[in-house]
């Protein structure tokens, strides 16, 4: 007896059955291949090997480089600020604090015994009467810039004194104490921008003049702005330039603005109020009482840690020092295991980068290998405030009438 329709069978065939195994076979098969993908990949976690990546295309990596060529640039502009800014000033405090010493002036703020200097009416006395180009005449302290502003002056205003030794006296103008105009000129940025606060001064501030035996206590009076050949405001009256003086007064004129070409001087104006003697103390305006009634120098007269240095050669040296060191230790404990495994194959090869490269090419373990690429850095970044900033200063048209930078 027959079953079904039409004589076909309902159940299923022979090669319906061989079709269902074979995809059986091949399920496992394939489902073998993932796990043993999934365990060479943790293994390869494990022993700290990158799993393979795809590399970026040609035109990604020049894009690369060019970025970091760009983020390089962008480090130099921003130490050549840092030089102009910063270290000029650094070492403008060192060669002022070199030539105080020099000259062995005492030393307010080494007296144990200090007090405030009895105020002298009167003529006082001029001095020093004449000096040379770079010398030292005087001191200047100015309490609105801060207690620990001074700066010293010398005889010249040329870039080299300026640039140098803080504040420049013009030589064709008065001595501190002489009646008539005792004018000097100062940087209003960089080089330790002594008169970089000018704009701050406000009428009756103090502006203190110590030569080495007297002390001249001004009192700042106005200020103006002028183009930079109107010579008068250093005249001896600037008020009624060509007459006789009758007052004993200071200038102090610096650039204007501040922080691009000048094309302008700004003009402060100071009237002596009295005279003191060295010898007798300090002058009240340069005075503070602690808390058991001694009478103490407001300056400490304390030397910045920089300033100890008017070069970065030392801290060059020292640092290549290091790095020698550190990649021979390296090299010796652990050889350069980041190019042995890119060599063997258990690291993908990178793309192309200059400070990738850099840092693969150091020996030793990645926190050395880190390490060996900052001492390089620090290296470049001084050799650049060192050599190369001044370079460009002296070189380049703009940067040279911006920085007033002189070869010394």
């Amino acid at each position: 007896m027959k079953h079904g329709t039409n004589g076909r069978r309902s159940g299923p065939s022979a090669s319906d059955e061989f079709d269902d195994a074979e995809d059986e076979s091949l399920a496992r098969d394939l489902s073998s291949v993932s796990d043993e993908r999934r365990q060479d990949a943790n293994a390869a976690q494990r022993d700290g090997i990158a799993a393979p990546a795809r590399r970026s295309t040609a035109g990604w990596q020049i894009l690369g480089v060019v970025a970091e060529l760009m983020l390089t640039l962008a480090a130099i502009c921003g130490l050549y600020i840092a030089w102009q800014m910063w270290w000029t000033g650094v070492q403008a405090e060192h060669a002022q604090q070199q030539q105080l010493q020099s000259v062995g002036w005492s030393d307010p703020s080494k007296n144990d015994t200090t007090k405030v200097a009895q105020a002298q009416q009167g003529s006082p006395p001029v001095e020093p009467e004449q000096a040379s180009e770079g010398e030292l005449i005087a001191q200047i302290y100015i309490p609105r810039f801060g207690d620990q502003w001074r700066r010293n002056i010398v005889q010249g205003t040329d870039a080299v004194q300026l640039n140098r030794h803080g504040l420049g006296h013009y030589t064709d103008t008065q001595m501190p104490g002489e009646l008539g105009n005792m004018a000097v000129a100062g940087h209003r940025n960089g080089y330790g921008q002594p008169l970089g606060d000018v704009d701050k001064l406000q009428s009756g501030d103090a502006i203190v003049v110590r030569t080495k035996d007297y002390w001249y206590v001004y009192r700042y009076t106005s200020d103006k702005i002028v183009l930079p050949d109107q010579i008068e405001v250093v005249a001896s009256n600037p008020e009624h330039p060509g007459a006789q003086p009758t007052k004993r007064m200071i200038t102090l004129t610096t650039c204007e603005p501040k922080y691009s070409s000048p094309t302008h001087r700004w003009i402060s104006y100071g009237e002596l109020a009295y005279w003191a003697k060295v010898s007798d103390g300090i002058p009240k305006e340069l005075a503070k009482t602690d808390s058991a009634g001694a009478v103490k120098f407001i300056n400490n007269d304390r030397q910045s840690v920089a300033a100890q240095l008017d070069s970065l050669v030392p801290v060059i040296a020292v640092a290549a020092l290091l790095y020698l060191v550190f990649f021979i230790a390296a090299a010796v404990a652990w050889r350069w295991p980041v190019l042995r495994e890119i060599r063997q194959g258990h690291r993908p090869r990178p793309d192309l980068s200059l400070y990738g490269t850099l840092l693969r090419w150091q020996p030793g373990v990645a926190p050395v290998r880190v390490i060996l690429l900052l001492l390089l850095l620090l290296i470049a970044a001084a050799a650049v405030i060192q050599w190369l900033c001044p370079w460009a200063a002296s070189t380049i048209p703009y940067l040279r009438s911006a920085s007033n930078f002189v070869t010394v």
